[in-house]
């Protein structure tokens, strides 16, 4: 039984190691959207465009099956490439210019929260011990702390917090409504699939935009090719596929909790990047966030 329970621990250490990866190239994802933004394009062009190249890109890998056993399973996954992506994207570009960023920020991130009840109330196996739950709520405050970054004025804004909590809402649809395929199909199928999905109605969003045309020359300045390379390729490629397979193998309530961190990678990028300050109080943030997910991650050994 020994090494059955070493192979185990190894295997469920890879994929917490996936999660952190995935969660760093998040985070760093918002830094590069501002690039993009400060070269001419629009939120609905940057997620449209990054959407329909990460399904090419997709089916140039898998392009053997297309359709699914089901209308049910069909449907599940149109409504995870809506969620997932186009509502997701839209609610939280378009909060931001309702609301401030912090408070943006804050509530899109309470999405693991969310994730942690209803799936402890919808799914039994995802249910979390006191320690668990206590080291999430941890890991929350230190976001929080992070985020405000030593400035504690919030200032509410109905409209734009309100489309923040859609936000967070639909991450958190998504994330629970996809565990119902969790070994039906494979993770390379179920992503192309959701994106085929988040990149048609990404794009009926752009054609209901304002006239504005893509600045389709600015792709040859460096910069915005290398940033738009980053988001195509490591936050939604990579992102979304390895993040499927980790909600799969070490479930979706405690995978969430990573997300969390997100904040704290947006933060150190914008520090070396944008030339940023971080405070005292993100640093005690991000100490915060690394006790609670070790608490909320850790298994003592018997």
């Amino acid at each position: 039984m020994k090494p059955i329970s070493a192979t185990s621990s190894h295997s469920s250490a890879f994929w917490h190691l996936l999660a952190i990866g995935t969660v760093a190239f998040w985070g760093t994802s918002f830094v590069s959207t501002k690039v993009l933004l400060n070269h001419g394009f629009s939120a609905v062009q940057i997620f449209t465009l990054r959407f329909v190249v990460t399904y090419l890109l997709l089916l140039a890998i898998s392009h053997k099956q297309f359709r699914c056993e089901n209308i049910k399973h069909e449907l599940i996954l149109l409504v995870c490439g809506l969620t997932g992506c186009t509502l997701y994207f839209w609610a939280e570009n378009t909060a931001l210019s309702f609301s401030p960023s912090s408070n943006v920020s804050l509530i899109v991130c309470t999405n693991p929260l969310l994730i942690m009840i209803f799936g402890g109330l919808i799914y039994k196996s995802e249910r979390l011990c006191k320690r668990q739950i206590l080291g999430c709520f941890i890991t929350f405050i230190g976001m929080v702390l992070v985020v405000l970054n030593g400035k504690f004025i919030l200032k509410l804004s109905p409209v734009g917090d309100l489309l923040a909590f859609g936000s967070a809402c639909m991450w958190t649809v998504y994330s629970l409504i996809l565990r119902k395929l969790n070994g039906k199909y494979s993770t390379l199928f179920m992503t192309r699939k959701m994106f085929f999905y988040g990149a048609l109605s990404s794009i009926l969003v752009m054609l209901t935009e304002s006239e504005k045309a893509v600045p389709w020359q600015n792709f040859t300045e460096p910069v915005v090719a290398f940033n738009f390379l980053c988001l195509t390729v490591f936050s939604s490629l990579f992102g979304y596929l390895v993040w499927n397979k980790v909600l799969e193998k070490i479930g979706t309530v405690l995978a969430s909790n990573y997300i969390y961190g997100i904040p704290l990678v947006t933060i150190i990028t914008a520090v070396i990047a944008l030339g940023e300050k971080i405070t005292v109080v993100a640093l005690m943030g991000a100490a915060a966030i690394v006790a609670g997910m070790v608490l909320a991650e850790w298994k003592p050994r018997r």
